[in-house]
């Protein structure tokens, strides 16, 4: 049996209930847990993201490199525009703006607290057909 069975990623932010919310939604997920300085969340896929409360947390300020980038989160999608709609809508913020020519495979936001996170195109596993 492996000595450590489960990880949580843990995200300081000042207000935990609305941050576990915003991945709740984005990741199509439930609650699991509740505590007056810490709301988990698991996502349909069973990855599992805590929020906890620090009344002095300050979000990084990647990409300007004073107080840099200290941890970030990559999602896999299917459709980034699709997925960026839906980050949008849930209170992010777009962090990199994208050249208008070529095709992206990768996209930079922040969380409503200011964590920095991408969204990653997931590669097709079959060879194309044709």
């Amino acid at each position: 049996m492996p000595l450590v069975t489960a990880g949580v990623v843990v995200l300081d932010c000042v207000e935990p209930e609305k941050l576990a919310q915003f991945y709740k939604e984005l990741l199509e997920g439930r609650q699991t847990e509740a505590s007056a300085n810490l709301v988990e969340v698991r996502g349909a896929d069973g990855i599992r993201i805590a929020c906890r409360r620090d009344t002095a947390a300050t979000p990084p300020s990647w990409p300007r490199p004073e107080n840099s980038l200290q941890a970030h989160l990559d999602f896999l999608v299917e459709d980034l525009d699709e997925a960026e709609r839906r980050v949008v809508a849930l209170g992010g913020r777009p962090l990199q703006t994208r050249d208008a020519h070529g095709p992206y495979e990768e996209r930079g936001y922040a969380d409503p607290a200011g964590h920095s996170f991408t969204l990653r195109l997931v590669q097709p596993t079959a060879p194309k057909q044709g």
